[in-house]
């Protein structure tokens, strides 16, 4: 017997729908909105009202690519968050009414837990390996930066995360105060592979167990920006690919420094990366490399499942239909969740 699950996807800038039938992913629809661009970030009021225009022409989208009816869906799962308020409430409210429209199951599910997931999407004639349990996952997003312990698809236990900023936000901020265009991170990876990784040293974190910090990189990568400047007002201009590379391997470094210990303490060697920054050439560089010198067998999702989509909320949605786990029509979205399921 089918199980059909379409899933739908709003927490930040990106309207998305997919459809996953028996853990295959049929087809994942994506609307991005560039008109933030200009605004150097995502402005919530205008990400909201493109959602309004958008959830419908995607969903549709979806179901005509996966070739199914909307009676055919068993279950909609949806972000409830964390995310922008504003963009949430869209998609919450869409499979609401979904859901009571075609009489199938409300599934809510945690932008994390779907980002950590997305390792287990697989493709009809693409079969791939998948993470065993239990592995250890770094989630490494614009706004989450988490070494999470997975012993079962919904038994998981944060053992690090950040105690400021996010990785990914360590790269915004960092290629806005070069004159990167937004969102900074794809442009520093760009610039970073003609660049010299050693060129500049920044600080490092030193933070006890496996908790991350990123506020002192910033400080210490506006500093040599500030002194470097008033020595050469083109110092940026001249050095841009090596301030890229050598902010890029620095970002890595520290990410991977604290994996390697969580491994070795944990005795965990199935290891699974997931969230934006896991787009990142030098990490993923940086994670094959390990792989072989330490014996990992590590996961890294397909560069389109990395940002937000609608697919790895599906495949959530898929393994919470098997367990039984369904939302009411009173269930509301938020803008922070203290659980990660």
């Amino acid at each position: 017997m089918n199980t059909t699950i379409l899933g739908i996807e709003t927490s930040c800038d990106d309207s998305s729908a997919a459809v996953i039938r028996n853990g295959y992913l049929l087809s994942n629809v994506i609307a991005s909105q560039e008109v933030h661009r200009q605004y150097g970030g995502v402005v919530p009021e205008l990400a909201s009202r493109a959602h309004q225009k958008n959830i419908i022409p995607v969903v549709d989208a979806a179901l005509r690519q996966a070739d199914i009816r909307k009676e055919e869906v068993d279950a909609v799962a949806f972000t409830r968050g964390p995310g922008l308020l504003g963009s949430l409430l869209v998609g919450t409210s869409f499979a609401k009414g979904f859901a009571l429209s075609t009489g199938a199951k409300l599934i809510e599910v945690n932008h994390l837990h779907a980002h950590i997931l997305s390792n287990f999407l697989q493709e009809e004639g693409k079969e791939k390996s998948l993470p065993q349990f239990p592995f250890l996952c770094l989630l490494v997003s614009g706004g989450h930066t988490q070494i999470i312990v997975l012993r079962d698809y919904f038994d998981m236990e944060i053992i690090g995360q950040t105690i400021d900023d996010a990785a990914g936000e360590a790269f915004d901020k960092c290629a806005k105060q070069m004159g990167l265009s937004y969102p900074g991170g794809p442009v520093v990876d760009r610039h970073a592979s003609e660049g010299n990784s050693a060129a500049f040293r920044f600080s490092k974190p030193k933070i006890a167990g496996f908790d991350y910090s990123f506020s002192g990189l910033k400080t210490s990568f506006l500093y040599t920006l500030r002194d470097k400047l008033i020595e050469n007002p083109q110092f940026v201009e001249k050095n841009l690919t090596d301030l890229c590379a050598s902010l890029q391997q620095t970002i890595v470094d520290i990410l991977t420094d604290k994996l390697v210990k969580a491994s070795v303490a944990t005795g965990i060697t199935e290891i699974a990366v997931a969230g934006g920054v896991a787009a990142n050439s030098g990490l993923r560089d940086a994670m094959t490399a390990l792989a072989k010198e330490k014996e990992w067998t590590v996961h890294l999702p397909e560069f389109r499942f990395t940002t937000d989509n609608a697919a790895m909320i599906g495949i959530t949605g898929y393994f919470k239909y098997l367990k039984g786990i369904f939302s009411g029509q009173d269930v509301t979205p938020a803008a922070r969740l203290e659980r990660a399921l």
